[in-house]
């Protein structure tokens, strides 16, 4: 089954989190609406990034390399990815914390 690696980003916090799902749509609403702790405190959260992997185990993989990132190394790589960019928005942000 298909799984998602995603990058969100609070402009509350000024905070990246990296995550692993099979719905993104659903996971994202659920972020935005207080259902974790850890992400209840930087609400609302954009998905900057995304990408599809054929397995969880894959998609964790991928998750596990991009929080041993720092913040810079994150920009960099969705911008080297820019494939997995969601959306204009996104971009917009990126450039800004650059």
């Amino acid at each position: 089954m298909p799984c998602f690696t995603y990058i969100l980003f609070s402009t509350r916090l000024n905070l990246f989190y990296v995550g692993v799902t099979n719905n993104i749509e659903k996971r994202l609403i659920e972020h935005n609406k207080f259902a974790s702790c850890f992400t209840s405190t930087g609400v609302p959260w954009t998905l900057l990034w995304s990408t599809s992997k054929t397995d969880r185990k894959s998609a964790e993989r991928l998750e596990s390399r991009l929080k041993n990132l720092t913040r810079k190394r994150k920009i960099e790589f969705m911008i080297k990815y820019k494939d997995g960019i969601s959306q204009e928005l996104s971009i917009k942000i990126l450039n800004q914390l650059m």
